[in-house]
């Protein structure tokens, strides 16, 4: 997402950085029309790039240098700070009703990907907040869209409310008593859409919301469609008082107008964004974050909380002991292969780190092939071979090439790689833990040593 808008203002910036140094009146009206046109190339409403790029020329003329920071950092710095306020400032959240059941109406168009983000949102409610879900079926109209919810709940093991027959209104009415009858936290309104903005289809969400009296009423909407979801934005807020915008298909988008445009054109926030077609990416929109991202200075921030949540730590600090301990083994590195893919796409990983490391995911032949192949290599060796890696001989190598489907130069390099991160991080290990660090790993080993021996004679 945002790809050429960050390119755009990265070939700004450096130009900035390789002049004087000095931000002049002359400069700044430049800079400023530079930003203006990425903006509109990114497919950001005129409105918006006028109010913004109005801001960002009053602040950087009248800014004041600072000592030890160049004039075009602090332009920089004004420009991400301008963008996050046109973004919406601060992470909204999910507001939950203190008085029990929270009932959410989800309304859009046909096609935004309404459907599945009722369930990627029921999924994401019970992995952040711990909150059972129910899911209500509201949509009478399109063929299947019962069935597609139903689906949903099986996987994600969330229960769905649905009738045979009856109107919208009174369906949601019985799903949000049945939740509290069942002791569900959150209702879930999956309702119907069209393909385009109609009388019927407003009439018929507005008997829902009369009836289901939903606590939030936020709107789904495909980011892909640029500035047609800042328009359908403006009409259904107008309706209905929108809580907030889900925007769809994010990771999809490389211009990225809409999530500029909608928090200035609707006034109400963007609370979440999907960033992928799996159930699980779903998450939080960060304003702040967001446009540290469009400038390239990546979102640490998200990849670490990434991380948190989907690697094993135990995993992980077992492996970087046993890196340190000469005991490191292809166990070991497919243990840690597979813990980088529960990341996503490596191109993601890389687009969340800053400066050099973000525009390397747009090299070409970046992709997860080489993980795939790593790991395909390493499933088709033995135990003993996983073990003793520096004994692997040519016959051997051969026929892991074969087992694996990959080439002998792949078995090799794959090899070679292994010996040679095993010796760097031997000659780490003294500067990075310290003789107390590896006092305390050798006795953790020789305990779990321990440990073993004792059970293999307990069998």
């Amino acid at each position: 997402m945002f790809e050429s808008l960050t390119q755009r203002l990265a070939g700004l910036f450096s130009k900035l950085g390789a002049g004087s140094g000095k931000l002049t009146e002359d400069s700044v009206k430049d800079a400023v029309r530079e930003v203006k046109r990425a903006l509109l190339e990114a497919d950001v409403s005129f409105e918006v790039v006028r109010a913004f790029t109005k801001s960002v020329k009053e602040r950087a003329i009248g800014q004041a240098g600072i000592e030890g920071v160049s004039h075009a950092d602090q332009f920089v710095k004004i420009v991400h700070d301008e963008l996050t306020a046109v973004m919406g400032g601060e992470t909204e959240g999910v507001r939950f009703d203190s008085s029990g059941v929270t009932v959410i109406m989800m309304v859009g168009l046909q096609g935004s990907g309404k459907t599945t983000t009722c369930g990627k949102l029921a999924l994401w409610l019970r992995r952040k907040h711990k909150k059972s879900a129910l899911l209500v079926a509201a949509d009478v109209q399109r063929p299947a869209a019962v069935e597609q919810l139903k689906t949903l709940g099986k996987q994600l093991d969330v229960d769905v409310y649905h009738e045979d027959g009856g109107r919208p209104p009174k369906i949601c009415k019985r799903a949000v008593e049945h939740a509290r009858k069942q002791g569900h936290d959150v209702v879930i309104l999956d309702t119907a859409g069209r393909l385009h903005i109609d009388e019927q289809l407003m009439d018929e969400l507005a008997a829902v919301r009369d009836a289901a009296k939903p606590h939030l009423t936020y709107l789904v909407a495909d980011s892909m469609t640029g500035q047609d979801a800042v328009k359908s934005s403006a009409a259904f807020h107008e309706r209905f008082d929108l809580s907030g915008v889900v925007l769809t298909k994010l990771d999809g988008d490389a211009r990225g107008g809409a999530a500029l445009s909608i928090r200035h054109v609707t006034g109400r926030p963007i609370v979440m964004v999907g960033v992928g077609e799996k159930l699980d990416a779903l998450d939080l929109f960060h304003p702040e974050r967001m446009a540290g991202r469009i400038l390239g200075m990546g979102d640490v921030i998200s990849l670490v909380e990434d991380a948190q949540e989907k690697i094993d730590q135990d995993t992980a600090q077992r492996n970087v002991e046993r890196m340190f301990l000469k005991s490191f083994n292809l166990d070991d590195l497919h243990a840690q292969l597979v813990q980088v893919q529960k990341m996503g796409p490596i191109r993601d990983v890389m687009k969340k780190l800053p400066g050099q490391f973000s525009q390397m995911a747009e090299m070409d032949g970046l992709d997860d092939s080489a993980l795939h192949r790593q790991k395909a290599i390493i499933e088709s060796m033995t135990g003993w071979e996983r073990h003793h890696p520096d004994e692997i001989h040519a016959q051997r190598r051969h026929r892991i090439a074969r087992g694996s489907g990959t080439s002998l130069r792949d078995v090799n390099e794959l090899l070679k790689s292994f010996k040679e991160m095993r010796k760097e991080m031997r000659k780490m290990k003294d500067s990075f833990l310290g003789r107390a660090g590896l006092r305390q790993m050798e006795k953790r080993k020789k305990k779990i040593l321990k440990q073993r021996k004792k059970q293999k004679k307990q069998k």
